[in-house]
């Protein structure tokens, strides 16, 4: 019997056959993540951030970058400067054809737009206004001049001043170069922020100003004023008339003697003490001498305040004697002193009121 030739099996020890399986399986692993790459490369790539116009900017800066103007922009390319921003404290705008040809021109697609052909562009700025500006002034001419700072005001030529400045120049504003003639009243001055970083020539008329007692309300002849019913305020002392005062302490509980609108300047002979007795009121007469006094119901003919002299009737004799006012419903007179025989001859006077 002649049996068929078989080849031989070879025998492998564990050690090589664990050799042979790692290097297997290690060789379709690589092979098996390149196609995965390959096929994965393609989808990852887009799925990249698209660009998309963020809408209308605030620019802090003197140029737009491509950053400022569009969202997704990559990293190498976003502080890349593209258009120059308005001036501090101005708006303008950008067609959006600019930006999408902007884009192009570093090798991007076109942003989406939304539909938008413009976006607006606000450039920050901090403005220094008139008071700050005048505050400056007045401070260099109490330094240079010694001019009194808060009773003095400065009334600019033209339009009121405004300092436009980049929002972190944060240094107040100074002023500098003053000239100032003490006839004319008329100062100049640069006005300047920082290290010139910012700088205003102004010019104007120094105003000196006073305070004064004015009305918060309006009033009617014989009207009380009350401590609420006036206010102090600072104004121009040029006009304003002789017998003006500041202090509205000494103006409570004084009457208006003819009517007065809000903010008026009080003046001294616009208002009176009250009366402490009205015409016609019945008053009483008191009569007063070492050892004596008297008191007796009289008429008053006229009224008046404390101090005043007023005529009353004395009820008795029916005649009219001169009074003084020394509180509500009070009057008094005075003893008539003995007049001497050298002055009057044979004559000696009554202190009968």
């Amino acid at each position: 019997m002649i049996r068929s030739a078989r080849p031989a099996r070879t025998r492998h020890s564990p050690a090589a056959r664990r050799a042979l399986l790692s290097a297997g399986i290690l060789s379709r692993t690589a092979l098996t993540l390149l196609a995965l790459g390959a096929l994965t490369l393609p989808v990852l790539a887009g799925e990249a951030p698209r660009l998309a116009l963020k809408g209308d900017i605030t620019a802090e800066r003197d140029v737009i970058t491509l950053g400022d103007l569009v969202a997704g922009a990559p990293p190498a390319l976003a502080q890349k400067a593209l258009f120059r921003a308005p001036a501090l404290g101005t708006s303008g705008t950008i067609q959006v054809r600019r930006i999408v040809e902007a884009a192009a021109g570093l090798g991007l697609d076109a942003p989406e737009s939304g539909g938008r052909l413009q976006i607006s562009v606000q450039r920050a700025a901090r403005r220094i206004a008139a008071p700050e500006i005048e505050g400056a002034v007045r401070a260099a001419l109490a330094k240079v001049r010694g001019l009194d700072a808060g009773f003095t005001s400065i009334a600019f030529e033209g339009e009121p001043p405004v300092l436009t400045v980049p929002p972190d120049l944060v240094a107040a504003a100074t002023a500098q170069e003053v000239t100032y003639d003490p006839r004319s009243r008329r100062v100049t001055a640069l006005v300047v922020v920082g290290e010139r970083q910012a700088s205003l020539r102004v010019s104007g008329q120094v105003v000196e100003m006073a305070d004064v007692a004015v009305l918060t309300r309006s009033v009617n002849r014989g009207d009380t004023l009350a401590a609420p019913d006036i206010a102090v305020e600072r104004r121009p002392r040029e006009g304003l008339p002789a017998d003006i005062a500041a202090d509205a302490a000494a103006f409570v509980g004084q009457v208006a003697q003819k009517p007065l609108g809000a903010g008026t300047a009080l003046r001294a002979g616009e208002l009176g003490r009250p009366d402490l007795v009205a015409r016609g009121e019945a008053v009483t007469i008191v009569y007063e001498t070492p050892g004596v006094a008297l008191a007796l119901r009289g008429q008053a003919r006229d009224g008046g305040p404390l101090g005043a002299v007023i005529g009353v009737i004395n009820p008795v004799s029916k005649k009219v004697i001169q009074a003084t006012v020394i509180g509500p419903g009070r009057v008094t007179v005075a003893p008539i002193m003995p007049v001497t025989a050298a002055a009057v001859p044979g004559r000696v006077a009554s202190a009968r009121p």
